[in-house]
């Protein structure tokens, strides 16, 4: 009897340290599944406020910029871009802004740096203003002639209508502030919505995109 007992609590003694050591890394083990869980938790209401927050500033950009619609601009609903709303044509192959689109395009950019100067700006949201100039075919020449090849001289063609745009906006006085960052970009003949068919001498124009720029908003 004496030796089954001295063989008993040994044997119990084992047991019981075998089971607390398995409830103690059962327990470590919940602890830190409920610690993973709960920073699942706090990332995903973290992640669905900034995206409310963002939603949100998207609104507040989207209603600002519908002030833009006015005797200078209108809304493209199609290609969802703002455009003049009066035509500026060039000569053909000439990037110089005709005399008479000057005065207009002169008060068209006062007009948009004043109002998107008056878009509440708490959250240093930037903006992207792009001149973007193009270019026309030739419509007495097949689509296949060299004359109709979007090559180089045509991008550079587009791209200098648009820096001229510019160039009359800095002469004319007009200082865009830092977040606010005009750039100048040709096309040539390509781009979305272009005229087409009997239309495309109108293409030897520009067109000027506003878009808040991505990764500013919800910083």
């Amino acid at each position: 009897m004496s030796k089954d007992k001295d063989f008993f609590w040994p044997s119990y003694v084992d047991l019981m340290t075998a089971l607390f050591l398995t409830m103690l890394v059962l327990f470590v083990l919940s602890y830190k599944l409920f610690k993973d869980k709960q920073r699942d938790n706090d990332k995903l209401i973290y992640d669905l406020k900034v995206q409310v927050q963002e939603k949100r500033k998207l609104d507040e950009i989207k209603a600002a910029l519908k002030r833009l619609e006015s005797n200078y601009f209108e809304y493209n609903a199609t290609y969802k871009r703002y455009e003049l709303k009066f035509p500026v044509t060039f000569a053909p192959k000439s990037d110089v802004l005709p005399a008479n689109a000057e005065a207009p395009l002169i008060k068209a950019g006062r007009f948009l740096l004043n109002e998107m100067k008056s878009i509440k700006n708490d959250d240093n949201v930037q903006y992207l203003i792009v001149v973007e100039g193009r270019a026309a075919k030739d419509l007495r020449f097949p689509a296949t002639d060299p004359r109709n090849l979007d090559g180089p001289a045509v991008r550079q063609l587009s791209y200098s209508r648009a820096l001229s745009v510019i160039r009359l906006w800095e002469q004319a006085g007009l200082r865009f502030p830092a977040n606010l960052e005009v750039v100048a970009a040709g096309s040539g003949f390509r781009g979305a919505g272009r005229y087409t068919g009997s239309q495309e001498a109108l293409n030897k124009r520009f067109i000027i995109q506003i878009q808040p720029k991505i990764g500013s908003i919800g910083k």
